[in-house]
């Protein structure tokens, strides 16, 4: 059945490509041998992360990105991680109800997930849902991020241009300034750029823009004055992701590789955990190693130097 799905994954069939997602977003069993037979056909499509804080109109922004693409030829595949329903364990905001213009393109495919309590503005299966995405034969991938401030860096680890969307009036000429989400960004995006305010916020990205000394070589974010709700300023937003990646090469390189490795160490630590509890620990025994830190009766240090002694004694 897996082996099948696969199949309709490289085939570019909707209901395939959104069953495929739902087994990993689900954590089904068959999900890491549907990823295995499709990675090999990974690697083409050019992943494009959107991030900023609530309210700055990103989901706009990408429902105008997608317009635009499409002008070009491009097929898009988006994946916008919205936060999570308490009730359903769903995504809360729905962000295709953004996008329902391309619902008849079939060259579109629009996905939204639920974060389920993942921090950094990912779910964490996202980085898998692309790859099914990019298996399928999209151009471009698109992953607008939930929202949740600046500690929204997760998507550096996962896209090849970031895009930070800010927008004036809500702070978030204070917030630019902070360093998490002035290191991730490619381009910036001041949308709502009719507002009040927005010179001032564009003023206060490039000071601090001018505090780094770029060489000549070295690509210096372009800051993008943006309408989303109108269109206006998106072509130019278009314009700049295509000269950041004709001139990054070496640098998409550079990042993909880093995904690689941020994905091994998770995908590692999430089997060591399942190990150690599944067949080294006693059921309910690291509850119990948890019950004794908390009470200090061991610090967390000794604790796991334990637990770790414990799992490689285990093993032939």
């Amino acid at each position: 059945m897996t082996a099948t799905l696969a199949d309709r994954v490289l085939a570019g069939d909707p209901r395939g490509i959104a069953r495929a997602i739902s087994q990993i977003e689900n954590d089904d069993a068959s999900a890491g041998d549907l990823v295995a037979r499709i990675f090999s056909h990974t690697g083409r499509a050019y992943l494009i992360g959107v991030t900023g804080p609530p309210g700055a109109g990103k989901s706009t922004l990408v429902d105008r990105l997608l317009t635009e693409f499409r002008a070009q030829q491009s097929s898009v595949g988006v994946i916008a991680v919205d936060p999570t329903s308490p009730f359903t364990g769903g995504a809360v905001l729905g962000d295709r109800l953004r996008m329902q213009q391309h619902a008849g393109d079939s060259q579109v495919f629009v996905r939204s997930m639920a974060t389920r309590g993942h921090l950094g503005g990912l779910a964490r299966s996202t980085g898998d849902a692309a790859l099914v995405l990019d298996a399928a034969g999209f151009d471009i991938v698109i992953v607008e991020t939930v929202g949740v401030g600046q500690d929204e860096v997760d998507i550096i680890r996962m896209a090849d241009v970031s895009v930070v969307t800010l927008v004036p009036g809500t702070g978030d000429d204070v917030q630019a300034l902070k360093a998490g989400i002035m290191e991730i960004a490619d381009v910036f995006v001041v949308n709502k750029s009719d507002r009040e305010g927005a010179d001032r916020l564009v003023s206060a990205v490039e000071g601090n823009l001018a505090l780094h000394a770029y060489a000549n070589d070295e690509w210096r974010p372009p800051i993008v004055k943006t309408v989303a709700t109108t269109g206006t300023g998106v072509p130019a937003v278009v314009e700049a992701i295509a000269r950041f990646r004709a001139r990054a090469a070496t640098q998409q390189i550079s990042r993909r590789r880093t995904r690689a490795e941020y994905r091994l160490r998770e995908l590692v630590t999430e089997r060591f955990m399942k190990h150690l509890e599944d067949e080294v620990l006693a059921e309910g025994e690291f509850g119990r190693f948890v019950d004794r830190i908390a009470a200090r009766e061991v610090d967390p240090y000794t604790a796991a130097d334990t637990l770790l002694k414990r799992a490689v004694s285990t093993n032939p």
